[in-house]
């Protein structure tokens, strides 16, 4: 029965650790940008920015 009592001792810390772990995250501002990261796929990696922040494809660079 002491082992009972220990697995839901053990349980519940480990729950509340993961809680705390989380609400860190939270605070830390780790899901602000949940639409960049899967809209990234989606972009051409052909095309680079040069000095000027002007988009250059492949073609025009002569690769």
């Amino acid at each position: 029965m002491s082992v009972i009592f220990l697995l839901i001792i053990v349980s519940v810390l480990l729950a509340g650790s993961f809680l705390v772990v989380f609400w860190f995250a939270l605070k830390k501002d780790q899901f602000d940008d949940m639409t960049t990261p899967a809209m990234r796929i989606l972009l051409d990696d052909d095309e680079k920015t040069n000095k000027n922040n002007l988009k250059e494809t492949a073609y025009e660079r002569n690769e």
